[in-house]
């Protein structure tokens, strides 16, 4: 029968020319390939994290995706293909996939690249780093292609990992640096 996330067609970033915040995702889920919009899956709390933490000024779903740069941020994934989850990704892909990221922090230069999840930042940095344990979300010691990192929790429906009022409050962590590196 095939796999049926070929019939659906990769998201387009959201970036734009002085951005301060890139947000970046593993890849889409299969509804965000079939609405054609990031973070669009039905217990995705992305969208609330956003707006209650102010980082953006009103309430936005996924159909507004392309109004992130109004704010000063953008979105984009490790990798473009949509799976239903990250376990049919391989290693290969990943590798590709962090080279393409660091050509798009040297392209559009954000003050802050903030990983959404864990998992995110082991493929960015674990093989070269041996990074063991827990990780401690916000602000962290580690640079890619010259833009500081910030680790954010998965804002999927799936993590069960960290409560909302924890992921709310590392959001607006996130807000305060953004802030700081407007000055």
């Amino acid at each position: 029968m095939g796999d049926p996330s070929r019939q659906y067609r990769r998201l387009r970033d959201c970036i734009q020319p002085d951005v301060l915040v890139l947000f970046v995702g593993i890849n889409p889920g299969l509804r965000s390939a079939q609405t054609g919009h990031h973070f669009a899956g039905y217990s995705n709390r992305f969208w609330r994290l956003l707006h209650e933490s102010k980082l953006v000024g009103e309430p936005l779903s996924y159909l507004e995706d392309r109004r992130l740069p109004e704010w000063r941020l953008g979105l984009t994934n490790i990798i473009g293909r949509c799976t239903t989850g990250i376990d049919t990704l391989d290693a290969v892909e990943y590798r590709q996939g962090v080279e393409s990221l660091k050509r798009k922090i040297r392209r559009y230069r954000p003050h802050i690249v903030a990983l959404l999840g864990v998992t995110i930042f082991r493929m960015v940095f674990s093989p070269k780093e041996q990074l063991k344990g827990p990780l401690d979300l916000g602000v962290t010691t580690m640079q890619l292609a010259g833009a500081r990192i910030f680790l954010l929790p998965n804002p999927s429906g799936r993590n069960a990992h960290y409560s909302y009022r924890q992921m709310l409050t590392v959001f607006q962590v996130l807000r305060d640096n953004m802030e700081q590196s407007r000055k």
